[in-house]
């Protein structure tokens, strides 16, 4: 068995925009040449998630909808009295952000068969930008048999 990871930058544009990871992850696998195996990936973000889910643009304007809706952006929270927290002046009001990503996750496993993601034909590994725009990274360990001989 074999262990490989990997970091994955992330460059966002929009405030909150879902971004397909799937191809990013299916490269790291084909570069380490695993066969057989799991591909656990993580955000390294308290404001963003990771989930699979269909790749469309009406669901994704549906999913921020969503989202928008059940923690909105301008309700009160505590959080962003950035007055009375010990933070940077510059620190952003982010806690729908915060709460958001909590909604979600924040990693998933998932089966490598035959040099590939185990997903269905209409799933995708999407990572879910809930503050941006920024710079992100994706933890990509990738672990198992780099034949599909045992």
């Amino acid at each position: 068995m074999n262990i490989y990871s990997s970091v994955l930058t992330i460059q966002t544009k929009e405030n909150m925009q879902l971004v397909d990871v799937t191809s990013l992850i299916q490269k790291a696998i084909i570069e380490t040449g695993i066969a057989d195996g799991l591909a656990v990936v993580s955000s390294r973000h308290t404001t963003t998630a990771l989930f699979i889910n269909e790749h469309e643009k009406r669901l994704e304007h549906d999913i921020k909808e969503f989202f928008q809706h059940l923690v909105p952006v301008h309700n009160k929270y505590l959080h962003n009295d950035i007055h009375l927290r010990d933070c940077p002046a510059d620190e952003p009001e982010n806690a729908h952000s915060h709460i958001m990503a909590m909604l979600l996750s924040s990693s998933e496993a998932i089966p490598v068969i035959d040099g590939a993601l185990a997903i269905g034909q209409w799933q995708s590994v999407l990572f879910a930008e809930l503050d941006g725009p920024r710079s992100r990274t994706l933890n990509v360990q990738l672990i198992g048999n780099t034949s599909s001989t045992n």
